[in-house]
């Protein structure tokens, strides 16, 4: 196990995304849309994906990475206000 994802987390795949025709690209977590990634950033990602798409573990690293810190532990408490 590596020190990134000491949780294991990433083998659950949680992170899925989709390539549109005008090369955008979306990125789901589990099923929820997060992050939509244009231009020259989408190209980079896809060319990275590409790269390592037969490690689906560097596949979900990747999009973990590029969505950021979307988590905050606060989720309940926002949707309840």
């Amino acid at each position: 196990m590596s020190e990134i994802d000491k949780r294991d987390r990433l083998s659950e795949e949680p992170f899925t995304y989709q390539t549109t025709k005008k090369g955008t690209v979306v990125i789901y977590y589990k099923g929820k849309q997060i992050k939509i990634i244009k231009d020259s950033v989408a190209e980079r990602l896809i060319a990275r994906i590409k790269e390592v798409e037969d490690n689906i573990t560097e596949v979900q690293l990747l999009l973990a990475k590029i969505t950021g810190n979307f988590k905050h532990g606060n989720e309940k408490i926002a949707k309840r206000n």
